[in-house]
């Protein structure tokens, strides 16, 4: 049976069609540079959710408002999928690594920040001028490792110098984390992750958001439990992990 190559094409000019395939493929991008880190979509829809139900939170307060609109939230979350980009960079080898990094490996892992971030200023510069819409997207993906009492990197950022979209991602990012069971560690119950979390209140995290964060925590319970890793999921991870250690040891 021949296949249909006159059938009427989808509307290419429509605007909510391009959103939609724009999202499609930046979610499949980020899926390829998760599953590197052995990890799965699942991963980015929980995070996504987490830093959607954190934002909306925290819009009600007054601090937070003024910046937290409907639009700044929305672009968030589908900027979300880009925050970790930069480790597709990073060698098997210090990715996948399941015990402790040395100095050396450490430094090369925290490069996937500005390396990521670098990668979409020269995608701007060669299409010849910066999208605002990606100005979110580029605080996630450089500063989502900053912490509020300033240890964190590439920059040190303190306090209100870390940009709020990248605060927000911390919380995320740890609280899955925290929860999520990989080859080489099984995850936390949620109530310990939470009072990990709590335990870098001022440190790691903005209060502030802790705060938010600690009265919400049942959502982002909720979330773990209907975005959780299926064994299907788990099983690539352990292949992936084999076949790059394999991998690792031939070179």
């Amino acid at each position: 049976m021949a296949s249909d190559r006159t059938a009427a094409p989808a509307d290419l000019t429509d605007e909510g069609e391009i959103s939609h395939a724009q999202q499609v493929l930046v979610l499949a991008l980020a899926t390829l540079a998760e599953q590197r880190e052995a990890d799965s979509e699942s991963h980015i829809l929980r995070v996504q959710n987490y830093v959607l139900t954190l934002a909306q939170a925290l819009a009600k307060q007054e601090q937070f408002a003024e910046l937290l609109t409907p639009a700044y939230i929305d672009t968030l979350f589908l900027s979300v999928p880009l925050y970790d980009m930069g480790s597709i960079a990073i060698p098997d080898r210090i990715l996948l690594k399941p015990g402790r990094l040395d100095a050396d490996e450490i430094a090369i892992m925290r490069t996937h920040t500005t390396i990521g971030h670098a990668a979409i200023e020269r995608a701007e510069r060669t299409l010849g001028r910066p999208s605002p819409r990606l100005a979110i997207a580029k605080d996630l993906v450089l500063c989502h490792q900053e912490k509020w009492d300033g240890s964190g990197y590439p920059r040190a950022l303190a306090g209100g110098d870390i940009p709020v979209a990248a605060r927000i991602m911390a919380i995320a990012d740890v609280y899955d984390a925290l929860i999520s069971s990989k080859v080489y560690k099984d995850g936390v119950p949620h109530d310990k992750a939470v009072q990990i979390i709590f335990s870098e209140r001022g440190a790691h995290f903005d209060p502030d958001m802790v705060d938010a964060f600690i009265e919400i925590q049942d959502e982002f319970d909720g979330i773990a439990k209907r975005f959780a890793d299926t064994d299907a999921d788990m099983q690539h991870k352990i292949e992936y992990m084999a076949n790059a250690i394999a991998e690792i040891a031939i070179l």
